[in-house]
């Protein structure tokens, strides 16, 4: 009976111990269905991320070319190389004189212990190691030659952002700065086009082990080149420019054709080498290098009073208006009587009749307008030559300021005095205009149009009529003339083979009893043109430098360039002769 009741015990037992192991076995079975079935693409792809390593390659960035077809931005090979450990505990002799002639060859501290130990911790862990980027080809050359197939040097070639000019037409051209590792445009056409000239990264997946080293790889997705752009600049002029625009001074100088736009040459000073942004740069020669403001493209972005230039628009409301006649005659005694005051004007010129009083920038005539007109009329001339507003060019643009009666009211919180309009009609008082407006303005002149300025080859052509008689824009570019050749910009009367419609300004920046306190305190110099060569159709200059004290530098910067224009013009004739 006993061995009957453990008997049945022992059954009792093992239908248990049965029972929990076919739960087991199907708890075991069900969640490996569960993992095989429900899980299978998660874990699938966590597993392939074990071996698996997906890496973007970079895309060729198209270029950027001038008129010409001559490179403003380009790419160049980049050679950089890598130590690639080999799983060794230590570094042989072998090893060590390879790094020796790689610390002589690149002129770096290789050897060092700090360096050093980066390097065995690398070979000890199969790791790759940079150890010089941007080798030179002299410097590659050396080493392939001495260690064409060593197992520990990796030479990897890239491709990195060129400009070959340097600060040549930095403001237009831009740079790039990284943003998450990334090249990305910061500035001019490289940021304006940024999505354009960067094209599309490609995939490049690699099969890695245990330790990290590489096996094999694959290329998944071809990178695809960046557009090209070709922009209206002329390089060999943009050049010229440059060149006789001095480093010291700051200001702008533009050279757009009349009738279709485009911009032919942009100078902004101080500039830049947007190079120095394709590398890392120390916080001190960054500061160093913001002192200046080179990053304000002051063609484009900086406002000015336009002083005598704005007196062009001065007489054609005049004119328009009937307020005076073309034949009117005006007589300087070198100031201006208005209420207890006298108005100065820059000589006594006596007797003089309209025409003559543009091309002398006499004050007079222009504050017996001012003293004639309302500014709200003065106001609407300005903006028919389209100051006060933005030209609608690609780049970031100020839109200046015309002042009217009720902008005085509304943001200076008086009324508008009589006074102030003298000052306005001379170019001065709250008058604020662009470089680029007055490149428009002064165009409008010779082709009747207002054109917006463009900077790509392909970009539409657009203008609108400008809104004066054809007599009044007729006397315009006659007094213009006359001022190149007996008024104040007689000096560039006798270049060869050019025909040059001129004005002049020196733009107030603070009472002149400040003028001997230092050069901040100077007035700023334009000139502006519309200038021919022989029968071909007109280009327009404008030349803003600041603080100058007249007129004067400018004018010379002018003469040098257009000379040396003149000559660069008959050479290209010689040529397709």
């Amino acid at each position: 009976m006993i061995n009957q009741n453990k008997t049945l015990k022992t059954k009792k037992k093992l239908r248990i111990i049965v029972f929990g192991f076919l739960c087991c076995l199907l708890i075991i079975t069900a969640k490996l269905f569960y993992l095989q079935g429900h899980l299978f693409d998660r874990l699938f792809i966590r597993s392939q991320k074990n071996f698996l390593r997906t890496e973007p390659t970079d895309s060729l960035r198209g270029n950027i070319f001038d008129h010409n077809g001559e490179l403003l931005a380009t790419n160049r090979p980049t050679h950089n190389i890598f130590w690639q450990g080999s799983g060794n505990q230590k570094l042989s002799q072998e090893q060590i004189s390879v790094l020796n002639f790689l610390e002589i060859t690149l002129q770096k501290k290789i050897t060092c212990d700090s360096y050093l130990k980066t390097i065995k911790r690398a070979e000890k862990y199969f790791k790759k190691e940079l150890i010089s980027p941007d080798i030179s080809f002299e410097e590659l050359s050396k080493i392939i030659e001495q260690f064409p197939l060593h197992p520990n040097l990796i030479v990897d070639t890239s491709v990195k952002r060129f400009y070959p000019h340097k600060n040549i037409a930095s403001h237009v051209v831009g740079y790039l700065g990284a943003i998450n590792y990334e090249a990305t445009g910061k500035m001019g056409i490289e940021k304006l086009f940024n999505d354009s000239l960067k094209g599309e990264s490609g995939e490049l997946l690699r099969t890695i082990n245990s330790l990290g080293r590489n096996l094999k790889e694959k290329e998944i997705k071809k990178a695809l080149a960046g557009q090209d752009l070709h922009l209206t600049l002329d390089l060999k002029l943009q050049k010229l420019a440059e060149k006789h625009f001095p480093e010291t001074k700051k200001g702008a100088f533009i050279l757009m054709d009349s009738f279709s736009g485009a911009l032919k040459v942009i100078v902004s000073r101080p500039s830049f080498n947007p190079n120095i942004f394709l590398d890392s740069i120390i916080s001190n020669d960054w500061k160093k290098i913001q002192e200046t403001q080179p990053f304000i493209n002051r063609a484009f972005d900086s406002c000015y009073p336009p002083a005598s230039i704005f007196k062009l628009i001065t007489v054609s409301a005049a004119l328009e208006e009937k307020i005076i006649t073309q034949d009117s005659t005006w007589n300087c005694k070198g100031f201006f009587r208005f209420g207890k005051s006298n108005l100065r004007c820059r000589a006594k010129h006596g007797s003089l009749t309209t025409e003559l009083a543009v091309a002398h920038s006499c004050n007079i005539l222009f504050y017996e307008i001012g003293k004639r007109m309302n500014i709200d009329t003065l106001a609407h001339y300005a903006h028919t030559f389209g100051l006060g507003k933005k030209t609608n060019i690609l780049f970031s643009e100020k839109k200046g300021l015309i002042p009217t009666y009720n902008w005085k009211i509304e943001y200076k919180g008086e009324r508008w005095w009589k006074g102030e309009t003298l000052s306005v009609a001379i170019g001065q008082s709250f008058l604020l205009t662009t470089p680029i407006q007055i490149a428009r303005m002064v165009a409008s002149i010779a082709s009747g149009s207002l054109v917006n300025p463009r900077i790509l080859e392909k970009e539409t052509i657009i203008k609108q009529p400008l809104k004066i008689s054809e007599k009044t824009r007729a006397f315009l570019n006659q007094s213009m003339r006359t001022a190149s050749t007996e008024g104040t910009g007689k000096r560039l009367n006798n270049i060869e083979n050019l025909t040059i419609f001129a004005k002049t300004g020196s733009a107030q920046t603070s009472e002149l009893s400040k003028r001997k306190l230092g050069d901040k305190y100077l007035e700023h110099g334009w000139f502006v043109a519309n200038i021919f060569y022989k029968n071909e159709k007109p280009i327009t200059l404008v030349v803003i430098v600041e603080n100058a004290g007249g007129s004067r530098i400018p004018v010379n910067i002018t003469k040098k360039f257009l000379i040396e224009y003149s000559k660069l013009m008959q050479d290209e004739e010689r040529k397709n002769s």
